[in-house]
């Protein structure tokens, strides 16, 4: 069984996440290699988009929310994701029981709580019309006085197939946006059935090669091992002599190929679709980047690896952005981070005055 080294494992993920080199696929397409985006936040799925395709602009994307061909909504994880509408019914179901499973992290909040009841009054709810989850909370509370309000949202969320509705901003959402149910707003029927033999071959596609533990962890689906097993995949082995598993024929660049520098958004994807993270970020970063509160700090990456940190802010006309770095910064280095951290500036304040990248003290 060939053994693939920590730089051939790195640079074939970042060929599949788009980090390579920019694409030119369109935004349906590059979603759809991506196996969607984090979306916790409005803006972050554009900077993902951003640092991956050429010419990309925020109309890209939001044309294509208006199109009804991208969806934000609760997927992977019970977290919010950006996913083309078709995986959107495609894969729903097939997370079901994760979704349903996380109903378990309410503990005493749960008190009281009938989910299929719950579930079948918020659907009624929102036939009606799109509502906030303040709406809706509010709503249940009426008709399920004895249940806590945050679990009736809760329960909502994660078993009622929803999609966030679309606002006329820059970012494509409000902060407190309605929701509205899936197959209402896509036109098309949820696949009934569940395919998680085609939900590992689009992990892979995005994030491999990866062990069957990292499918696990991305998609919270329990016996991952015996799925691999059962499919037609290409196996190698890391370092450390564990299996990874490969669809054939997937860009598996040269381990020399030069990986350009890159920034990437608050809870990116590429930093959370595997187990083990090593090959993307050190483990001593690792405490850095993803906090207590469990958020996942905007990154940058130098040579394929986590390298440090970014925020940005906008005062009187001069947007900055702030590099924090992890270690030295080499001069060449500093150059290309300046060039790439100036054009982000510009994607994401395309109006200031000037613009500037600092390094933290």
């Amino acid at each position: 069984m060939t053994t693939l080294s920590p730089r051939a494992i790195n640079r074939a993920t970042l060929a599949r996440q788009l980090l390579l080199e920019r694409s030119d696929l369109s935004v349906p397409q590059a979603v759809t290699q991506l196996a969607g985006l984090q979306g916790q936040e409005p803006k972050h799925p554009y900077v993902g988009l951003w640092t991956r395709l050429a010419g990309f602009t925020d109309g890209d994307l939001t044309a294509a929310v208006e199109a009804r061909e991208v969806v934000r909504a609760t997927l992977f994880r019970g977290t919010l994701h950006l996913i083309t509408a078709e995986d959107y019914l495609r894969f729903r179901n097939t997370l079901s029981p994760v979704l349903e499973a996380g109903l378990k992290l309410l503990g005493d909040r749960a008190a009281g709580l009938e989910p299929e009841k719950v579930a079948a009054a918020a659907r009624q709810l929102l036939a009606v019309r799109p509502l906030t989850f303040t709406e809706v909370r509010d709503a249940l509370q009426k008709q399920f006085p004895e249940v806590n309000d945050r679990a009736l949202g809760f329960c909502t969320r994660m078993l009622v197939p929803l999609v966030i509705s679309p606002a006329d901003t820059r970012w494509g959402w409000t902060a407190n946006a309605p929701f509205t149910p899936a197959e209402q707003w896509i036109g098309k029927k949820l696949r009934r059935a569940a395919v998680p033999d085609e939900l590992a071959v689009r992990y892979l596609e995005a994030f491999g090669p990866a062990t069957s533990a990292d499918f696990q962890t991305w998609s919270g689906l329990p016996r991952a091992k015996q799925l691999f097993d059962s499919l037609k995949l290409e196996a190698f082995t890391d370092e450390n002599g564990k299996t990874l598993y490969d669809v054939p024929d997937s860009p598996r660049p040269d381990p020399d190929t030069v990986a350009p520098v890159r920034f990437l958004p608050e809870f990116d994807n590429l930093l959370l679709a595997h187990a083990k993270r090593q090959r993307i970020i050190a483990d001593e970063h690792r405490s850095a980047v993803f906090t207590k509160n469990l958020r996942v700090k905007s990154t940058y990456l130098v040579d394929g690896l986590v390298a440090g940190l970014w925020s940005s802010e906008r005062k009187r006309g001069v947007a900055t952005l702030t590099l924090t770095s992890f270690g030295r910064t080499p001069k060449k280095t500093a150059a290309e981070l300046e060039r790439e951290g100036t054009a982000l500036l510009g994607f994401l304040e395309p109006d200031a005055k000037t613009y500037a990248v600092v390094t933290a003290s």
